[in-house]
């Protein structure tokens, strides 16, 4: 019965370890950044591929992508629902990696966790709304009132999503710093990169008109993919250990 005790005590002693607990949630929440920023690629290169119109389009031309290509819109959409989830599982994981190194960050990490709640609502919107307006094109020779108006909305939406993004964007690129997650240059990648997106997003009613005021915050989306990238990796190297 000894030699079982002894076993069973060191089992324990394994799933007690604060050690490996601390490793197995820093591989959790990197394999979930990592997740987002491979979404967030293959749903930007599904669209880009598919020649998706600028929201400054002629009305024809909207129609006639809508028309013609709605399997990569289902494609973007049902990548968007994908991106919900691994975006607010990662912010809710980096919180709980940041309060539990005690390191300060948790202020900040508290903030993305609640941008990005806002940042899932618009995002949520921006697909339902691009659904929409796939739908609406649905045997249209034609641009409708009707159509138009789902697809400045869409655009609104995506406009909105920008400040979310942003101040998401700031709060875990500072946690992530504080909590000793990422090295020092990544606090100003999200500094700068947050703050084009939320500057960008103060233009929403002209991005949604077609403004180029869109193309302010787009440096901002790739240091958040660089920077998501960085994250996730040394997140899954640091729980590799």
């Amino acid at each position: 019965m000894q030699p079982h005790t002894t076993g069973t005590a060191a089992t324990k002693g394994r799933l007690a370890d604060p050690h490996t607990s601390s490793s197995s949630r820093e591989r959790v929440v990197g394999v979930l950044a990592v997740s987002l920023f491979a979404s967030l690629v293959v749903q930007n290169a599904v669209v880009i591929a598919a020649g998706a119109p600028s929201y400054a389009a002629p009305m024809t031309e909207v129609l006639a992508f809508h028309a013609q290509h709605r399997p990569a819109v289902a494609v973007a959409v049902g990548l968007e629902a994908l991106n919900l989830p691994l975006l607010l599982g990662f912010l809710t994981g980096l919180h709980g990696l940041v309060k539990h190194r005690e390191r300060g960050g948790a202020d900040w990490s508290r903030l993305a966790m609640l941008a990005g709640a806002t940042l899932a609502t618009a995002l949520a919107s921006y697909a339902v709304l691009w659904v929409g307006t796939t739908l609406a094109a649905d045997g249209l020779t034609q641009s409708s009132p009707a159509f138009e108006l789902a697809w400045r909305m869409h655009a609104a939406a995506f406009a909105l999503s920008l400040p979310a993004l942003g101040t998401v964007f700031i709060g875990a690129s500072l946690a992530a710093h504080s909590g000793g997650v990422t090295p020092r240059w990544t606090r100003w990648l999200g500094l700068t990169g947050g703050s084009l997106l939320i500057a960008a997003g103060a233009g929403t009613l002209a991005i949604a008109d077609g403004s180029a005021i869109l193309f302010l915050g787009m440096p901002g989306f790739f240091a958040w993919f660089a920077w998501l990238l960085v994250a996730g990796v040394r997140l899954v190297r640091a729980g590799s250990r």
